[in-house]
Formats: structure tokens, sequence, C-alpha cells
């Protein structure tokens, strides 16, 4: 079966910096909970593919295949801390056909299905248009940078403008991409040749790497419940 839009949530077991984080409870249930309850909020995401080596532990938070979810087991030889993540999302391209593909990760638990299906309407927009054939998030930054030395990367430390007056600089930010098979066939990537920015809000842009992040996404969490 052809789907229209796939999402795509790879999720394993090891987690080299914060232990087990895809399944530690955060702000209430299992970090993995929050972006896949954002993905089934969307109607227009008909599955959601879960690529794991954790299927039990998984089981054992409640989750199985339902209708619209399928647990996919990780082969063995795209499993580890090395192996590329374009190399995972070929093997569910090759396995879950769909027109278009869209791809997260279960540390990206503040984006909402707002903004998620407002990337979606900028991604059909320029698609529409001829003017992208993917599409990934970013934070913009208007600040001044510099490198290891010292000396300044964007900006004249002898004719200091206002910072709101700078070049803009973008972060790929690691919490949306939408592409489709042919764009991830040009270049083996998620990006494609023709990639559209799309800015995710500050609040919602939470990439968890470490515990500092861990703290600081789930302080955000529990200050939107109040």
């Amino acid at each position: 079966m052809n789907h229209q839009l796939v999402a795509l949530l790879p999720m394993k077991a090891h987690s080299a910096r914060v232990k087990g984080k895809n399944f530690r409870p955060f702000a209430g249930k299992p970090l993995f909970r929050w972006i896949l309850d954002s993905l089934l909020a969307i109607p227009e995401i008909e599955k959601v593919v879960i690529n794991t080596d954790a299927r039990s532990i998984l089981a054992d938070n409640g989750l199985v295949d339902t209708d619209r979810i399928l647990i996919r087991d990780r082969k063995p030889e795209i499993c580890g801390d090395f192996v590329s993540m374009n190399k995972v999302l070929a093997d569910d391209l090759e396995n879950v056909p769909s027109d278009l593909y869209l791809m997260t990760h279960t540390t990206n638990p503040l984006l909402s299905a707002l903004t998620i299906t407002r990337a979606l309407l900028a991604f059909e927009k320029a698609r529409a248009n001829g003017q992208a054939d993917s599409l990934f998030t970013v934070n913009k930054f208007q600040t001044r940078f510099y490198r290891t030395d010292g000396s300044a990367v964007n900006h004249d430390p002898n004719n200091l403008i206002r910072t709101q007056d700078l070049e803009p600089w973008f972060e790929e930010n690691s919490n949306l991409y939408l592409f489709s098979r042919a764009s991830f066939a040009a270049t083996n990537a998620r990006i494609g040749k023709r990639p559209v920015m799309f800015e995710t809000p500050r609040s919602e842009s939470a990439d968890i790497d470490d515990q500092e992040g861990w703290d600081i996404a789930e302080m955000i969490a529990q200050a939107g419940r109040v």
C-alpha cells in the first residue's frame, strides 16, 4: 500500500549521554510519548513507523502495533551508535512506500502538532510552486559569533551595529524533516537538493542530547501545564 504521508520516528534502546532517555519519565509520561502523541494528533499522518531495537521496552510501556503505528525491528547491520541515520531511513523508505515522509525524534518532546501542521502546509506550498523538494527546521540567530581564537565570524568588531541588523544565521535544530522518496534518492539523505527552511518556535525547539538539555526541556513542559 502506498501512503500519502508517513511519519518516521526511529527509536533505539541505548543512549550514550542520558541513559535510557527515550523511555525515561519526562514531565509525567515516557519521553517517546510526547512526540508520538503530537504525530497521532495530526489526521493527515496515515502511519507512524517506529524503527527500533527496543520492541520489548516499548511493549513494557504499553506501545504495540496498531492501525496507525507500525513497529519495525531494526536490522542488526544498522544498529549501533555510529550508524548513519540515513541508513535507517533508507530501510524504512524501502519497506513503507509513501508519497511524502515526515521524520522527527523522540528527543523533540516539545514540538507541537500545530507547528508540525504549519510546517507541512509551508512545504506543500513551496513544493507546489517548484521552490523546494524537502524541508528542515531551524533556529534563527541574530547575534555576534566568534571562533575559538576570539576572531569575529559574522560582524566587524570595529564597526558594531545593532544585533537586530546583523544578517540572520540559521541552525539546523533536528526537530523535523519533510522529504519525498525522490528527494531522498537524489542525496541519500533527508535533506534534498532544494530544501526550504522552517523556523520553529524557540519554546518548542529542544533537541535533548544531555542531562542539562533534559532538565531545561522538562521545565518548559511542566510550565506549559500550569
